[in-house]
């Protein structure tokens, strides 16, 4: 990246760089290169870049504690992540915050990551970074249906951006990808390969996508002329092993469903396993369609189709937009929407029996374990 300013050779030498400094530099005031670095809306974009770039470039580097008394700011991010969530190491969050955290160097910010063991330690934690000011405001990742962490911001007054859409989202900044509408394009590529029973497995509906995604299923239904049948969906399953559960019930069925849509791609994993238990080749006996894009999924054979998000571009949107929010805490609300790219993969196909024809290949199964035992 280019600057108008040389590396300062103090810099080199472990002297700080000052204020001072950078206003002769750039033959700006105190005021307003100050003003500049610390994102004030009266300050143009041009003035702002080039500053950042002239402090880059010096070696300046501000004094927190200093500037937080200052400005009542500490320039810094907000992450708390809860470890109690069944997938708290869930593999998009190193792009995320890779992504995150570039934003927020990019603008001389900083991020402050904490962890938590539930919910009551994620709120009383937030409330100790708002009170000692070590975070200007908060990113929310897996958004709650009714969450707890938008309540309790909303009350300290402190900024935030939701990564997903909650139950009242129309009322929240947010950033998010629209996985109901996945959902509805996951049921016509079925649909269209001439699947007519099809099911969908969803996760705990304490989380805002489990609703989302759900909607999407129905609405993909009714946009193809299938009937709903509430026998074919089953949901509050968290792991692979109650999605493997969860397949066995479906597959059990007088009328069993010829493809599977999972809200995740851990719940597709355990449908794999029932499919290769049982027999079934994936793609053609049993198709299957995930959502996340998760190594995982690539590790599955067949490959596992999927709906896959940029994580590392979602989280310097978000960082980018609390940024924007922080600098002006009277916009109005911001909110994107993104699309998910769906991955094609091997395992779905035209239906390779009919669900009579999987039903009676069920029941053969079970009477020859039964025989064996």
């Amino acid at each position: 990246m280019r600057s108008d300013v040389k590396p300062d050779r103090r810099s080199r030498d472990n002297a700080r760089v000052t204020i001072t400094d950078l206003s002769q530099a750039l033959s700006l005031t105190k005021g307003t290169v100050s003003r500049a670095l610390n994102g004030y809306p009266d300050i143009s974009e041009t003035t702002r870049i080039r500053v950042i770039r002239a402090a880059q470039a010096m070696g300046y580097r501000p004094l927190s504690q200093a500037q937080a008394i200052k400005t009542g700011r500490s320039c810094s991010l907000g992450l708390v992540l809860e470890l109690s969530e069944h997938d708290a190491h869930a593999p998009f969050l190193a792009e995320f915050l890779a992504g995150l955290t570039q934003a927020a160097s990019a603008e001389g910010w900083t991020l402050t990551i904490a962890t938590s063991e539930s919910e009551g330690d994620t709120l009383r934690i937030m409330r100790d970074l708002i009170l000692h000011r070590k975070a200007d405001g908060f990113i929310l990742p897996r958004v709650l249906w009714d969450d707890p962490r938008i309540a309790f911001l909303d009350r300290e007054d402190a900024p935030y951006i939701c990564y997903g859409r909650s139950k009242n989202h129309v009322e929240t900044s947010y950033f998010d990808a629209q996985s109901e509408v996945s959902m509805v394009e996951a049921v016509t590529w079925l649909a269209q390969l001439g699947h007519e029973r099809i099911a969908y497995i969803g996760s705990a509906s304490h989380y805002a996508y489990s609703h989302l995604r759900r909607d999407g299923y129905r609405a993909g239904l009714a946009q193809e002329g299938l009937a709903f049948e509430p026998a074919l969906m089953i949901e509050e399953v968290l792991d692979p092993e109650e999605a493997a559960k969860a397949t066995r019930q479906l597959l059990a069925l007088q009328q069993p469903p010829t493809a599977i849509l999972c809200a995740t791609d851990t719940l597709a994993r355990g449908v794999y396993d029932v499919a290769h238990e049982m027999g079934l080749k994936i793609g053609s006996d049993l198709s299957i369609i995930g959502y996340d894009g998760s190594p995982e999924a690539l590790a599955m054979w067949p490959r596992l189709a999927t709906f896959a998000v940029d994580n590392r571009k979602a989280g310097a949107a978000l960082g980018a937009m609390l940024m924007a929010r922080l600098r002006d805490l009277n916009a109005p609300l911001q909110q994107e929407l993104i699309a998910a790219d769906f991955r094609p993969g091997g395992s779905t196909g035209h239906p390779g029996k009919t669900p009579e024809e999987l039903a009676q290949h069920v029941i053969r199964l079970s009477a020859d374990r039964s025989r064996n035992d």
